[in-house]
């Protein structure tokens, strides 16, 4: 299944395929270099359009992920399917798969790939026992089994599951969890408004579990805005999808606030994702946003707002109302109280003020082979397991 994508509006169909030809042949001069240019290819899936074809896809996406195509795992056999624990839930989970493959395709194929899709799972987890299952995960491996085949896609897959898709496959969602929690503090950042709006009507992020878990293969009706978000994931530090979630909710900015205040009708609203939106706008931003706000700052964000809400912080405000009604304690802190204000004055006075808004002027910007890609690219190499440095010494 190829990716056959209408050039975009304003530009002449002879200029897109001139500008598709030419990024064909950089992605082949990358992937036929000595060593092979992986920060390169990178680049070319995080610019627009990403990685254009599904042939294309079935060379790159090996590359992204360190995946050697000479090596590839074993075909199971008969004895996978028996007392595994997994089995019986996946079995379920990929029977309800029906709409996550093309339209038309003829049962008997369909059947056929939906045994592929049980056997990768199951191997993956058999070949990796520190990795639990999901419901979800399916409509991640039935993505790479579409565009790739058996054989490599357990390759993949398992590569993936090691690395991106790490906290989600732990014995607890401990960590599934936190990666939500970057979430308003990202939105924050950008409009205070509609965070405080959302924190009003306690939405949560709940909403946004189904899109992380799946990196949104199980929400995206079209199969090419599915594998068109997977190169730039692909591409991309592991908490990107936290950051393009986050772009589809501030991108929905005046719907939510012409929400009724409550978590009701908050959480219905943004767990409807639109099929329409513009996924490369989208990308562009959510690069930017990951050059300015990056994860490392997030993390004492969402660090931050999760202490807050734990019984060991309210416990340690319990014990300083409790002290403070003490007569000297409370002499003691009227002083502190009033240098404070006269220090805060002061600062107020003599130190410049800077716009929060000001930094975000660059949104609009294609990351297309600019700083921001650069920038994401770089971060990505840098996240990467040590055997990156097998190509990069």
């Amino acid at each position: 299944m190829s990716l056959r994508r209408p050039s975009p509006d304003g530009i002449a169909p002879h200029e897109y395929n001139s500008k598709k030809k030419r990024k064909v042949a950089e992605i082949y001069q990358a992937l036929n270099s000595d060593p092979i240019d992986v920060a390169a290819l990178r680049r070319m899936a995080i610019s627009e359009g990403g990685l254009l074809t599904d042939e294309i896809r079935c060379k790159v996406w090996p590359k992204l992920l360190n995946v050697k195509t000479d090596d590839l795992p074993p075909a199971p056999g008969q004895e996978l399917r028996e007392d595994n624990e997994d089995y019986q839930q996946v079995l379920l989970d990929v029977r309800r798969s029906l709409r996550r493959f093309p339209p038309g395709m003829p049962d008997e194929q369909r059947e056929g790939l939906q045994e592929e899709l049980i056997d990768i799972i199951l191997q993956v987890l058999q070949r990796n026992p520190q990795l639990h299952y999901y419901q979800g995960y399916h409509d991640i491996v039935v993505t790479f089994l579409l565009v790739v085949g058996e054989r490599l896609a357990t390759a993949l897959v398992e590569k993936l599951s090691t690395h991106h898709l790490r906290d989600f496959m732990d014995p607890t969602m401990d960590n599934t969890k936190h990666i939500l929690n970057y979430l308003m503090p990202i939105i924050d950042q950008v409009n205070p408004e509609l965070h405080d709006f959302m924190q009003s009507a306690e939405v949560g992020t709940i909403f946004a579990l189904s899109w992380l878990i799946t990196w949104f293969g199980h929400v995206l009706a079209d199969f090419r805005h599915v594998v068109r978000l997977y190169d730039f994931f692909l591409a991309c530090h592991p908490l990107m999808p936290i950051y393009f979630a986050a772009v589809i909710v501030l991108y929905r900015e005046q719907e939510v606030l012409d929400c009724e205040c409550d978590m009701a009708s908050v959480h219905h609203l943004l767990s409807q994702i639109p099929q329409d939106l513009p996924y490369e706008t989208l990308i562009s931003r959510a690069g930017d946003l990951f050059v300015q706000f990056p994860p490392s700052e997030l993390a004492r964000k969402a660090a931050q707002q999760r202490a807050e809400r734990t019984a060991a912080s309210t416990f340690k405000d319990f014990e300083l109302a409790s002290a403070q009604q003490r007569p000297d304690t409370v002499l003691r802190q009227r002083i502190r109280d009033r240098l404070r204000v006269e220090e805060r004055t002061k600062s107020i006075l003599t130190k410049p003020r800077t716009n929060r808004f000001v930094k975000l002027a660059v949104m609009g910007l294609t990351v297309a082979l600019g700083a921001a890609a650069l920038a994401v690219v770089k971060s990505a190499l840098e996240w990467a397991p040590k055997f990156e440095l097998q190509i990069f010494p």
